[in-house]
């Protein structure tokens, strides 16, 4: 689009209000709206000043002037405000050098889709009707509640407890009413339709109050923006139905935590690269590709895995992929090859990422790492048609696993990044930031006692 097309737009659709959306580092959608009195074709096109350095990671506040750069070609009618909004998405610029700022996931998105590739991400969370949670110095506590929940089996409710709930590890492809969401999951899709997100399906997931949306793939910047829009979506839908959605990874104990599994494929000249004649009818670059991506995957994890929450769904047990390994069909590898008869079709799924992070980093950092093993020819070695999690100890020596821990994935992002730099994609200044606002969330985590240490350790 452009600036004229944008301003017809907002005549068009009676648009009152602009939003300037951006991402900060952890991944959170932000926000400035401007009044439609501001809005012209100049304007659009040369951007709006705001302040860095209230953006934690960013700019000094000595530094602190910042520009946010619309994206004439991402322009959607917000459908959830009450008075008519245009929700543009924005990269952001250093104003005195007018160039993408360094730190800006976006931009460095951008940076990394200068190559050809696609990504379809299957991303998972949890709706409940209520949390509650307290840190303080005398108290720490966090309450769940869903009318999913296994937990909830007596407890008495207004209209009276139906009893139709999934159970443990059981929510995975019911009906309603043991699927209590059918609607609420309906009314996510449209509202990423109305907002031009190309959408495939939704469904329950496997654990109680766990769900799905299926979006169609699209270039990494796109695809990545689509995220923004469909964590967007799922919450302020759950509001409306008076329920409340999260990404974490591992809000429950004892259950599935959530993924966000990343398809991608590389075309070329409108061709797919990752047809080929080898394993499960891959070619050598997507084998190289899948070596990339297991060599450099615990800096990854420092992207793709980015809460200290992220590695309580890591662990054995739980479907999660900690296993660096890939197979055709086998979800218990963290490379998985979807079958398909298509040439075009064919694609890596990488399962270890979650989607309380940063999309744009995310994406950005397993192609830098999927191009680094087509660069330097990285075969990922034998793949495991096997259960994995049936495996003994003995039989999975020597396979790698992910990390174990965020101080894991820093220290490991720290020691092998030359992978990310190439091309100028991203910086070591980036990377030094980054790591040094993930620390701040390691240490609060540290410091904290947890109620748990009490019921092992106060008697001692």
């Amino acid at each position: 689009m452009s600036s004229a097309i944008i301003m017809k737009l907002i005549k068009e659709k009676e648009i009152e209000f602009v939003d300037l959306r951006f991402t900060d580092p952890r991944g959170k959608l932000q926000h400035v709206t401007q009044d439609i009195s501001t809005i012209d074709e100049k304007a659009l096109n040369e951007g709006f000043m705001f302040d860095g350095s209230s953006i934690a990671g960013w700019k000094a506040i000595n530094e602190s002037d910042m520009l946010l750069k619309v994206d004439l070609d991402r322009g959607v009618v917000d459908p959830f405000t009450s008075h008519n909004t245009l929700a543009l998405f924005c990269d952001v610029y250093d104003p005195i050098s007018n160039k993408p700022y360094e730190r800006d996931p976006r931009s460095i998105a951008k940076k990394a889709e200068k190559y050809l590739e696609s990504i379809g991400p299957e991303a998972e969370f949890f709706v409940f009707d209520d949390v509650r949670f307290i840190n303080s110095m005398n108290k720490t506590s966090v309450e769940i509640g869903s009318v999913e929940g296994p937990y909830s089996s007596d407890k008495i409710y207004e209209n009276g407890n139906m009893g139709h709930r999934p159970g443990i590890k059981g929510g995975y492809f019911p009906v309603p009413p043991v699927d209590s969401a059918q609607d609420m999951r309906g009314e996510y899709l449209k509202a990423l339709k109305d907002m031009n997100v190309k959408i495939e399906k939704h469904h329950h997931e496997v654990a109680p109050s766990q769900h799905e949306l299926g979006l169609v793939f699209d270039t990494m910047v796109k695809i990545a923006d689509n995220m923004q829009l469909y964590k967007y979506a799922v919450q302020m839908v759950s509001h409306s139905f008076g329920k409340t959605a999260t990404f974490m990874a591992k809000p429950i104990k004892g259950d599935n935590g959530s993924g966000m599994h990343v398809h991608q494929s590389i075309w070329k000249n409108g061709k797919p690269l990752f047809a080929g004649s080898k394993y499960a009818g891959l070619s050598d670059e997507c084998l190289y590709y899948i070596g990339g991506v297991i060599k450099h995957a615990k800096a990854i994890n420092a992207f793709s895995n980015s809460t200290t929450n992220s590695y309580k769904r890591l662990i054995p047990g739980f479907e999660a992929p900690v296993l660096l390994a890939y197979s055709s069909r086998n979800r218990s590898a963290s490379c998985r090859i979807p079958y398909t008869n298509n040439p075009k079709a064919k694609r890596v799924e990488v399962r270890f990422p979650d989607a309380a992070g940063n999309p744009y980093l995310t994406y950005a950092a397993l192609f830098m790492a999927g191009l680094d093993g087509i660069k330097n020819k990285i075969h990922p070695g034998n793949p495991f048609d096997e259960d994995l999690y049936s495996l003994t100890p003995e039989q999975l020596k020597g396979v790698p696993t992910v990390c174990g821990s965020l101080r894991e994935a820093m220290m490991c992002l720290d020691g092998d990044r030359d992978f990310l730099k190439a091309g100028g994609v991203f910086t070591d200044d980036q990377i030094d930031a980054y790591i040094d606002l993930k620390f701040q969330e390691i240490h609060n985590f540290e410091h904290t006692p947890h109620p748990i240490e009490f019921q092992m350790y106060y008697s001692n």
